[in-house]
């Protein structure tokens, strides 16, 4: 089956969407699949990528082409809107229009985020055209881009009370701060949770902890997307810290990115933005506002929550009933969890389960499973949460499209169930096609699709492939090298990779396929001889049928050899 990748879009995390391409384009069971990328430009265009660019650092490594950046700056497309309706170099790839989708590939598969890649947008196109999909269908993904909307039906589904305020972007233009400061402070309390409602990864989030009106106003105007600027500010900066200054608003991971509007113009590249705000300046004005053109119009006030942070993915059965993984726990070694912090090495650790009592993370997956399925969102979500200090589980922010870089929480949790990132990925090909036919659309063909997909995985199953040992001494860096190499032979599919830590010359252990899907090999270490916790147990055993399909047979036990021959 030809698995057309789609990864980039318009929105601000369209980097985690190319981590998410990659993870697909190299895990995909290639006897199987043909992964075939497909990028997608800020303007909304289709081009099929030339494979080698998907080992590309970042999209602006090769998009635009490198001859087009100019000023010293490195932007994205949107920075060039002339050439929307240029061709694309032969060396990125070939346009190809929805009408052709058909004929280059048989499902798409999304690795996209955010506004126009997770709410329906895409998705609406693909039915539109035929194109069997990953993950949730219209209505799962239209509530899964609103934060404001899911805590409104989170709180039907499970009786949820968590205070919070939506802050229009009309009451933010007569700037009556204080006065706004006052009232969120007497609703809410401090510290104070500031969120743009259609952002993911983090993105837009930022939270008010001390009593301050300016750190108030820095934290709303951050999550409008926008900047207030004064002369004085502007004038303070040499020409060095303006260039920096430019080149940070066109950085997603840091900036307001750029189509962006100053006085009513449309400005697209940083040098024209820096020439507008002297010309601006120049002219006497005392301030200036810059917004980005992809502006929040209102933004969500929370209370902040003290206590256990947790995220938890739900994936279905066969039969469209749900299945919540094992939750993990997330400690943050930062202050704020922005989009760096999040994607940051060391800005967090994560646990799995949460460190509770069986019974309290039995129900943190009930009410999962719960709001899972009343949401109407099928295939696939994550679902963060706070687990209090008086026991209340507090849910938020259900993401249909999680990040899909091979240590996420996703495939960490379906980890825990006896599924490798190649296996968890087969899941979602296959649970979509199957969530697909009962939109009752193209029913036949899809049926025809799935009975032949799942024919090929059966008769891969029954096949029994050499082992190939990966062998690997108590270092972080072999570990993350054995990691590597672990996924590439699964994606691979020709061989059984049978991953093998090696203590000292008459010590080593076959670790199951958890195992390779810790942080660090500390992580691994600690738990060689530590029993199974039973919540792992317990819903492993509940996914016993699911794992053995795509898995077949797995073990969850660590093997302890004093020879290398030993292992066979």
């Amino acid at each position: 089956m030809r698995i057309g990748i789609f990864f980039g879009g318009p929105s601000r995390e369209r980097e985690i969407s190319f981590a998410g391409g990659k993870t697909a384009f190299e895990y995909l069971d290639k006897s199987l699949f043909e992964p075939v990328p497909v990028f997608v430009d800020s303007f909304g265009r289709f081009i099929l990528l030339q494979k080698e660019l998907m080992y590309s650092t970042e999209i602006r490594e090769f998009y635009p082409a490198p001859a087009h950046q100019k000023g010293g700056f490195k932007t994205y497309i949107e920075s060039f809107p002339e050439l929307a309706n240029e061709s694309v170099p032969p060396s990125i790839g070939t346009l190809i229009s929805p009408e052709q989708f058909a004929e280059h590939f048989d499902f798409a598969f999304l690795a996209m985020h955010g506004p126009d890649c997770e709410d329906g947008a895409i998705q609406g196109l693909l039915e539109w055209y035929k194109i069997p999909y990953s993950g949730p269908g219209l209505m799962g993904s239209a509530v899964g881009i609103d934060k404001i909307l899911q805590n409104d039906m989170i709180a039907l589904v499970n009786g949820q009370d968590k205070k919070s305020w939506t802050l229009k972007y009309s009451q933010w233009v007569p700037r009556e701060y204080p006065l706004l400061f006052q009232v969120l402070k007497k609703h809410l309390g401090l510290p104070l949770v500031i969120k743009a409602p259609h952002q993911g990864s983090s993105i837009g989030v930022a939270i008010v902890k001390e009593d301050s009106l300016d750190e108030f106003v820095s934290a709303v105007n951050q999550c409008f997307f926008q900047i207030e600027l004064t002369s004085a500010t502007w004038k303070e900066f040499d020409q060095a810290e303006k260039l920096a200054w430019g080149q940070k608003i066109a950085n997603l991971d840091e900036g307001i990115g750029f189509p962006v509007i100053v006085g009513g113009k449309t400005i697209h590249h940083p040098s024209t933005l820096i020439d507008e705000l002297e010309s601006h300046f120049a002219a006497g004005n005392a301030d200036a506002l810059v917004s980005s053109a992809n502006a929040e119009d209102q933004v969500l006030v929370e209370e902040f929550v003290n206590g256990q942070e947790f995220s938890c993915g739900c994936i279905q059965f066969d039969d469209g009933s749900p299945l919540a993984l094992p939750p993990s726990e997330v400690i943050k070694m930062v202050t704020v969890f922005d989009f760096n912090a999040k994607y940051k090495p060391g800005a967090s650790r994560k646990r799995i389960p949460v460190d509770t009592t069986l019974e309290k993370n039995q129900e943190i997956q009930q009410v999962i499973a719960s709001v899972f399925q009343q949401l109407g969102i099928d295939v696939c979500a994550r679902i963060d949460g706070f687990l209090t200090e008086n026991g209340t589980i507090l849910l938020h922010d259900p993401n249909t499209i999680p990040g899909m870089s091979p240590t996420s929480f996703i495939f960490k949790q379906m980890a825990e169930i006896g599924l490798n990132v190649t296996h968890a990925l087969t899941y979602l090909v296959r649970q979509s096609i199957r969530e697909r036919i009962r939109t009752g659309k193209q029913t036949w063909r899809l049926r025809d699709l799935l009975a032949g997909l799942d024919d090929q995985i059966t008769a891969n199953n029954a096949v029994s492939k050499p082992t190939e040992q990966i062998v690997f001494g108590a270092t972080d860096e072999e570990y993350i090298q054995a990691r590597l190499r672990y996924g590439k032979l699964n994606g691979e599919g020709k061989v059984k990779p049978v991953p093998v830590l090696k203590i000292s010359e008459s010590e080593y252990y076959k670790l199951p396929n958890p195992l390779m899907f810790k942080e660090y090999v500390a992580d691994v270490e600690a738990l060689l001889h530590t029993e199974r916790h039973p919540l792992l147990t317990e819903t492993s055993e509940k996914a016993a049928r699911l794992t053995a399909f795509y898995a077949g047979e797995v073990s969850y036990e660590v093997e302890a050899f004093s020879e290398l021959s030993a292992l066979g």
